[in-house]
């Protein structure tokens, strides 16, 4: 074993951002603002309120917010970002990304499996009811459609 502390398995790269559909991606940029200071709170904010207008803006930024400070409140342990530039997605992100994308979709098993990795189970479902809030608003700014609601596959293999 090396005398060097361990790098934090949530901000392991599992990806790139431009691997994720718009509103993952989306949430990890927004996830990393958020955390990032004031500074970049404004940015978003001000960012929002050009594209969505200032009621909508208002309500997602404020949603988005409350998701993330939940998270943080109630988290198991901070969940670890990359840097605001970073092209990279770890571990962690790619989890909230999902978690708000599943829990929009209304993929309620998915999301609250997920948002089990996040916070307590206790606190998980209140997390995946935060996270479809704020998931369906992102879609409706972000212009996106739900996708069709598809059959159980017959198998879970993709490739």
């Amino acid at each position: 074993m090396s005398g060097a502390a361990a790098q934090p398995r949530g901000g392991v790269t599992v990806g790139t951002l431009s691997d994720l559909p718009p509103l993952e991606a989306g949430a990890v940029i927004y996830l990393r603002h958020w955390f990032s200071g004031s500074e970049t709170r404004d940015q978003m904010r001000r960012d929002f309120e050009v594209n969505f207008g200032p009621e909508v803006a208002e309500a997602a930024f404020e949603a988005f917010g409350y998701l993330c400070n939940f998270c943080a409140t109630h988290g198991r342990r901070p969940l670890v970002r990359h840097g605001m530039t970073c092209r990279c997605l770890g571990a962690d992100e790619n989890c909230f990304a999902n978690l708000l994308a599943s829990a929009a979709e209304g993929q309620k098993d998915d999301a609250h499996i997920l948002a089990s990795l996040i916070v307590t189970p206790r606190k998980a479902p209140e997390l995946v009811r935060l996270a479809s809030d704020c998931g369906l608003l992102m879609r409706e700014v972000m212009g996106l459609k739900l996708p069709r609601q598809t059959g159980r596959p017959a198998t879970a293999t993709l490739h």
